[in-house]
């Protein structure tokens, strides 16, 4: 009770003191207002107010945007991107075969086993998805069998195309099964059809658009629309906007890397059109809570699209063997659309996905037609015009070949291998499993701040011949898990230990490496990622045009050029 006595006659002296001390400064302000003249309060105000504008507008100036008015700086930081693509590509495609670049169209054509020989020896370069060293890009069925027989249903279909489903009636059913197939796998009813895509970014391209257009007719006073999505969700979505002019409103998670509901429902506005979710999201092999949005996509009368291009074809054999995994699929009533990636764990040759939709009234809007062409009437239900057929046929017969029961066989062995490298990485005093990822993806990061996660994947390349995916924000090592890893993950969790121990005794490791550029690039990202985009396509542009050799010579040039320092 004296205690509380005490803290209320402070309270109340800071109080009246407060109040003492903002009387004066008013008294001191009013006098002093009364001693200047109407135009000089006019001056201050204007001041003030050209003051608060300018501070205002300096908040938004990007460094890339003072670099860019003027030429000098524009020329001296086009020269060090240069450079540094330079030095990337020296790094990145330094192997040389003997086979001389060609540098234009052939006169007279070669021997076809002339030919051969040489992809073979160009292949040499290529990752080698049989070893088990990879943990992106490829996805191997463990049965080389399954395998060649994919080969030779995509090469039956090879020249094929599914523009005319008349011309070539066999796609069409081939495509017609492949969703049906898929629509039974995402426990759909009877409603739901979809359709075969190139690939999970074709399949998210082809959902924002349907999604857009569909706005345009049930919603047509919104003029700018938006959709709503956690910030791990996939690129793709970020290239639909850029395309197809529709903006994102990016989630944040929370420290647990869950997905923070709260902020998720305030980002609607009235120009929201779509709520998206993942099953899982790519980085952390996290699974959204697609229930708990399900139900705000009801309170909001939205539509909800999963985006499930890597787990769509995993997943669902995943709960068949009793992994718990959150409902993420049909059985959310609320859920409009599901893209799923048949060359992923569908476990056919790329590139083949699937989108499939909840009905034909929201199918239909993914489709395009032209009236006045003089070429006749066009129709496409695709982003693309021609499609292979061999892509549509292999998926087909992968899903028909395998079935239910070498699906959950696959299943069996990628879970074996998550739970292998997930209790490693747990005994590793260093590392920590991000999140609680469901069964096939692993992330992990360093909580020792000695020890910097990047420079160990930089070891485990170097000294031990893995190729892990590198992450950020935070920095972190990806791991997508296929049949083949079961039997060397025991090796990897090793090896992975031992990587941890080689840069805990030379930190140096620490600032060289991937480590370095990571940590160069979330600097700069953190005051301007123009500069980041710059690199990025400059380095895309060099690998598509320059060969090794021009590469290299470019690298010795470009070292002649003055370097600019970090600040």
């Amino acid at each position: 009770k004296e205690a509380h006595h005490l803290s209320s006659l402070f309270f109340n002296f800071f109080l009246i003191f407060f109040i003492y001390i903002m009387s004066e400064i008013f008294k001191s302000v009013v006098d002093w207002l009364s001693d200047q003249s109407p135009f000089q309060l006019f001056e201050h105000a204007a001041l003030l107010f050209a003051s608060y504008y300018l501070i205002k507008k300096l908040r938004n100036v990007k460094i890339s945007d003072i670099v860019n008015s003027n030429p000098l700086l524009v020329s001296l930081v086009n020269n060090e991107i240069k450079k540094q693509v330079a030095d990337a590509m020296k790094e990145l495609f330094g192997q040389k075969s003997n086979i001389p670049t060609i540098k234009g169209f052939p006169e007279e054509g070669k021997p076809h086993e002339e030919l051969l020989e040489e992809m073979r020896e160009l292949q040499k370069f290529d990752a080698d998805g049989h070893s088990g060293k990879y943990f992106a890009y490829i996805y191997h069925y463990e049965e080389e069998e399954h395998n060649k027989f994919v080969e030779k249903a995509f090469e039956m279909y090879m020249h094929e195309n599914a523009l005319n489903p008349m011309a070539f009636p066999s796609l069409r059913r081939f495509e017609v099964e492949v969703a049906r197939m898929a629509a039974d796998m995402l426990n759909g009813d009877e409603n739901v059809c979809g359709s075969v895509t190139s690939g999970g970014t074709e399949s998210i391209l082809a959902a924002i658009k349907s999604y857009r257009d569909r706005a345009r007719t049930v919603s047509p006073d919104i003029v700018n629309p938006n959709f709503v999505m956690p910030e791990t969700g996939h690129p793709a979505f970020e290239k639909a906007s850029h395309y197809f002019n529709v903006e994102i409103k990016h989630v944040p998670l929370n420290k647990d890397f869950t997905l923070n509901l709260e902020a998720y429902e305030n980002a609607i506005d009235s120009n929201t059109i779509l709520l998206v979710g993942s099953a899982p999201q790519y980085p952390h092999g996290i699974v959204d809570p697609i229930t708990e949005i399900g139900k705000i996509a009801e309170r909001h009368n939205l539509p909800l699209h999963v985006d499930a291009c890597i787990g769509g074809y995993i997943l669902p054999f995943l709960e068949d063997i009793g992994v718990e995994v959150p409902l993420w699929d049909f059985r959310v009533p609320q859920v409009t659309s599901i893209s799923a990636d048949v060359h992923k764990y569908g476990f056919c040759p790329k590139g083949a996905s699937t989108l499939n939709f909840k009905n034909k009234d929201y199918r239909k809007y993914q489709y395009y037609g032209y009236t006045k062409w003089p070429g006749g009437l066009f129709v496409s239900p695709s982003l693309l015009g021609s499609r292979n057929g061999g892509t549509i046929a292999s998926a087909w017969a992968a899903l028909r070949s395998l079935g239910k029961n070498g699906f959950v066989e696959s299943a069996k062995l990628i879970f074996k291998a998550f739970e292998i490298i997930k209790k490693g990485v747990d005994e590793i005093e260093d590392l920590e499993i991000i999140g609680n990822p469901v069964g096939h993806i692993v992330s992990f990061r360093s909580v020792n701040k000695n020890i910097n996660i990047l420079a160990v994947s930089d070891v485990m390349k170097n000294e031990f011949g893995w190729f892990v995916e590198k992450q950020q924000l935070p920095d972190s090592i990806h791991l997508t898990l296929m049949p083949p890893h079961c039997e060397i993950a025991p090796k990897f969790v090793e090896d992975l230990a031992s990587s941890c121990e080689i840069v805990k005794k030379d930190p140096s490791l620490n600032k060289s490496g991937t480590a370095a550029l990571y940590g160069a690039v979330a600097k700069i990202n953190s005051t301007d990622e123009n500069f980041v985009k710059q690199f990025l396509y400059e380095f895309m542009s060099t690998i598509y045009f320059e060969d090794q050799e021009e590469s290299n010579n470019n690298n010795n040039e470009n070292e002649k050029v003055v370097e600019i320092t970090e600040s």
